[in-house]
Parts: C-alpha cells; sequence; structure tokens
C-alpha cells in the first residue's frame, strides 16, 4: 500500500530523474511545474529581483617593461691636460635596450650624447684602449660599449668601456682638447 501522497510522489520522481541525470550532466535544474496544467510555471516578478552574479574574467596585465637604471661613472684624469678637469662625473642612464644616454659636466659646459652595447665584432673597439693606455696587448672580457658626448662650446669625448657586472666596469674616454680619461662604473 503506497502511503504518500501524489505530490510526494512527483517530487521523489524528479529527484530520481535528477539523480539519474547527474551521472551525464554536470548540474541538474529543478524547474516549478503547475500540477493542474503540466507545464512549468512562468517566472514571477521575484525571480526578476534575484541578483544574479557575473564572473569577470581579466587578462593578466602585461609586465611593465623595466625601468631605466642609472649608472655613476667617475672618470680620472690620466695626463696634464685631464689634470685641468680633475675628477669627473658622468651619468649613464640605460634603457634595457643596448642604448641609453650619457651625460657629463667637463671645464664648465654640460656634454650630452648617448652610449652603446657594441658585439665582439665591433671593428673599432680597442682603438681608444689603444690611444689613452698604450698599445699594449689586451684581452678585453665583458659587455662592451661605447660612449660620445658633445658639449655647446665644442668640446666632444668618445668612450669604450667594458661591464662586468650588474652597475662594475672600466674604460677610457679621449676628449677632443687631449684629455684622456680612465673610467670607473659603480
Amino acid at each position: 500500500m503506497n502511503t504518500h501522497s501524489p505530490r510526494t510522489v512527483s517530487r521523489l520522481a524528479l529527484l530520481a530523474a535528477c539523480a539519474a541525470a547527474f551521472a551525464g550532466l554536470s548540474a541538474c535544474y529543478v524547474v516549478p511545474m503547475d500540477p493542474r496544467t503540466g507545464q512549468a510555471y512562468p517566472p514571477g516578478p521575484a525571480a526578476a529581483r534575484e541578483p544574479t552574479s557575473v564572473t569577470v574574467v581579466t587578462p593578466p596585465a602585461p609586465s611593465a617593461p623595466p625601468q631605466p637604471g642609472v649608472l655613476s661613472v667617475r672618470l680620472y684624469p690620466l695626463n696634464p691636460q685631464a689634470n685641468q678637469g680633475g675628477m669627473l662625473t658622468a651619468i649613464v642612464v640605460d634603457s634595457h635596450t643596448g642604448r641609453g644616454s650619457f651625460t657629463l659636466a667637463y671645464l664648465g659646459d654640460t656634454l650630452q650624447g648617448e652610449a652603446t652595447r657594441v658585439d665582439a665584432n665591433y671593428a673599432a673597439f680597442g682603438r681608444l684602449h689603444n690611444e689613452v693606455l698604450g698599445s699594449a696587448s689586451r684581452n678585453f672580457s665583458g659587455r662592451r660599449g661605447i660612449a660620445n658626448a658633445f658639449g655647446s662650446k665644442g668640446v666632444n669625448v668618445q668612450c669604450e668601456y667594458l661591464i662586468s657586472g650588474p652597475t662594475l666596469g672600466t674604460g677610457v674616454c679621449l676628449f677632443s682638447d687631449g684629455a684622456k680619461y680612465q673610467m670607473h662604473f659603480g
């Protein structure tokens, strides 16, 4: 003898159908049915007011380019002409693209230019080292670079350098007035 009401039997059948369908589906949605017509109830005003949640997935922001690094360079005089200028300080702003700006003050003038990394096949690298330090045989190790700057009073400078660490390196500079300097980064 069945002691369940027709409404309870309907619910149990619906639950059994959902349970059977659950094996093939990832979710089950129960739609309320009007027992008089066998049709689904139309959504009422309460359903329209129910909050819905929306998940917005935004792609990760592209990583920001590295900020320019500022390297301080000291230039030490190597000859009598350079002694007139004394020890100098230059600033290299490294844009992490193989190029940067090169600025220094010399005898009351601001010289501005650029610094550029060059590869081991750059044929002219070593010429300034020979002119400033003499023509001794050298073994260049480290990342190579050149720097040039010009001032409004007509003086210019050419430099060669080797970077051996994140902020360490050495090099030489030759000014158009004959001043010779040795560079120290860091």
